[in-house]
């Protein structure tokens, strides 16, 4: 299939993706690659491939003045935009290993990261970011450089500065790209489609991250699937606004558009999607389920609102809509005859429909969404009001995408067919196992790891159950006890809890979030413990005291910082407390002591809606 004017056999001519940003730039030079908001302007500023290319050869020429060795990694602790994708593809094209990382991750995380993965260059968003960093104390030994851009840091060097020093140096990342602009160092011509593209840092069993080596290849053979699946072109415009610090998005809504010569425009934050959307009206969104979970309950809130006759409207164009959509799909349809449902559909979609479709800007083409499950409800009315939401499957170690729906195939109970040249099979325990050329080269620094995440024979194990049903997977449940959010982000439950439970105010702890939208904890509290703590509160030491606001709050702010060495989606948002033991008796753990999840799940139904509910 085309994708604009790149076809399949082009897109395999580039062996590296550094080489296809090169080829895309010499296509279509002037076409828009990126918008992004300027404040100073306060307008939207449109950036040509060929401008970008210009900005990524002078990233690349600061980078060879530091004369780093091949392989050297590049740590980017930058938001979404412009200067994260020329220092990403100067450090391609150099034959250097970006590292992404979230900007919004805590200091402990992100020192964790930088030691790790022996980081030379690290890019932050502004001095107090970095300073930040540094009182983590950890040790950095590898680190040679620190570019701030943005913020008052010291004076910039009068010369490039040279990758022997001792310590990091510090610069303003705007002055080492000037004193860097006449650099004329040698750069290397045989980056190779095995060497590494990305560490790309993803939670672990153990509580620390995780870093996912994937290579060119691996990233093109990905990029290259998709492109016979999805209709993307030079006409098309995503809207970014997952991290680049995600596969998900690095694959499908940063490289994919390079391939296919569409526009990115990014976000100017999350809390202004609603508005960006309307300004920017992309064609094309990749998306977690949260930001869909967000604007249905906009809409369920907005209905409550209404007047009956408005509700009753409202609903009649979903259940119309979702018929006239599974019709389409070939999925079962209960009642309505499908002979009224067609005198109805225009009328509906032209009275409701159009107008929730307006909140996404009025022409998306496709929204794809993956990361973690979407509740069947949110799936249900979105497409019965005609958005085409896509539902896919992956996870970092596959770069990303294993399987996906699409428009003309579109099951949303499933997460779709497998791509190209990938291969799925259901091991021992009904697990879902993959194998292709998008698959990991392993974990850095931990082959250990790495080898306990393939099978005997070369599969990967992906730690979730499914089911293949008619060439579409449809993934059951999960193997290994991870919490994966509605953002996408996966915890381990095990690790928040042990470090919970090592103070002494809390004799048991139980966290949860499965497709929720962050992490709540609930507790059982040290009798003494709680005592001691109601005095310092003044409050009384019994049970109706644990819902007063100042309790919550302090027993909170003890468990973050409890938490604090976990990256920043994994510490708890919210807290409830009891003072009666979880135990054996009343069902709540395993004769070994071990928490029963599923059970502590019904116990605290009621208290976990509520939590939700709050938040929202």
């Amino acid at each position: 299939m085309n994708i604009g004017n790149t076809s399949a056999a082009t897109l395999g001519a580039s062996t590296t993706l550094g080489a296809l940003f090169a080829w895309r730039a010499s296509q279509t030079p002037e076409a828009e690659a990126y918008r992004q908001y300027d404040p100073a302007s306060q307008a939207w500023v449109s950036h040509s491939w060929s401008a970008m290319a210009a900005r990524v050869g002078a990233c690349a020429n600061a980078l060879a003045a530091l004369q780093l060795p091949r392989a050297a990694k590049v740590a980017i602790l930058l938001p979404n935009g412009v200067e994260a994708v020329c220092l990403d593809q100067a450090s391609l094209a150099l034959g250097l290993v970006p590292v992404p990382m979230h900007a919004l991750d805590n200091p402990a995380s992100i020192a964790y990261i930088v030691q790790d993965c022996d980081a030379a260059v690290l890019v932050v968003a502004d001095h107090a970011q970095w300073l930040a960093i540094a009182g983590v104390a950890a040790a950095l030994p590898a680190l040679k450089l620190v570019a701030v851009a943005a913020g008052d840091i010291p004076a910039p060097p009068t010369a490039p500065p040279t990758a022997d020093v001792g310590a990091p140096m510090l610069v303003a990342l705007r002055d080492w790209l000037a004193v860097a602009a006449g650099s004329s160092a040698a750069r290397p011509s045989d980056v190779g489609p095995d060497d590494l593209a990305a560490i790309v840092y993803t939670s672990g069993t153990t509580g620390k991250p995780k870093g996912v080596m994937l290579t060119h290849a691996n990233i093109l053979a990905n990029v290259r699937a998709l492109t016979g699946c999805v209709a993307v072109g030079p006409d098309d415009v995503f809207l970014s606004f997952l991290p680049l610090s995600h596969t998900f998005e690095r694959t499908v809504g940063y490289y994919l558009p390079v391939a296919a010569g569409s526009c990115v425009a990014y976000v100017r934050s999350v809390a202004q999607i609603a508005d960006d959307l309307l300004a920017v009206s992309p064609t094309a969104l990749v998306s977690v389920p949260r930001i869909y979970e967000r604007f249905y309950a906009k809409l369920e809130e907005s209905m409550a609102a209404s007047g009956g006759a408005t509700r009753a409207l409202f609903a009649l164009t979903r259940a119309v809509g979702w018929r006239q959509f599974s019709r389409r799909q070939g999925l079962p349809v209960q009642g309505g005859a499908a002979w009224l449902d067609a005198l109805l559909a225009p009328v509906l979609r032209g009275l409701v429909a159009r107008k929730v479709l307006a909140r996404f800007g009025g022409r998306l083409r496709f929204a794809v969404c993956g990361g973690a499950p979407m509740s069947q409800a949110v799936a249900q009315c979105f497409l019965g009001m005609g958005l085409p939401l896509l539902q896919g499957y992956g996870m970092t170690e596959t770069s990303p995408v294993v399987c996906n729906n699409t428009i003309e195939d579109n099951w949303p109970e499933t997460v779709g067919k497998v791509l190209e040249g990938v291969r799925v099979r259901i091991g021992e325990n009904k697990e879902l196992q993959v194998s292709g050329p998008s698959v990991m080269r392993g974990y850095w620094k931990r082959p250990e790891d790495t080898a306990r995440s393939m099978t005997e024979d070369g599969w990967l194990r992906t730690g979730d159950q499914a089911a293949i049903e008619d060439g579409r997977v449809r993934i059951t449940g999960r193997i290994k006890e991870i919490i994966v959010t509605s953002t996408g982000e996966k915890i381990a439950p095990a690790d928040l809890e042990l470090a919970i439970i090592g103070d002494p105010l809390f004799d048991q702890a139980f966290v949860m979030g499965e497709n929720r939208p962050y992490i709540a904890a609930f507790v059982v509290l040290n009798g003494a413990g709680w005592a001691a703590l109601a005095r310092q509160l003044n409050v009384a030491a019994e049970a109706a005291s644990l819902e007063l606001k100042p309790v919550r709050e302090a027993v909170l702010a003890q468990i973050q910082t409890l938490c604090k060495s976990f990256p920043a989606y994994a510490v708890p948002r919210s807290v409830r407390m009891e003072l009666t033991p979880w135990s054996v008796e009343n069902t709540l753990m395993t004769p070994t002591l071990k928490l029963k999840r599923n059970n502590l799940l019904a116990h605290f139904a009621a208290q976990i809606e509520d939590v939700y509910k709050k938040r929202a």
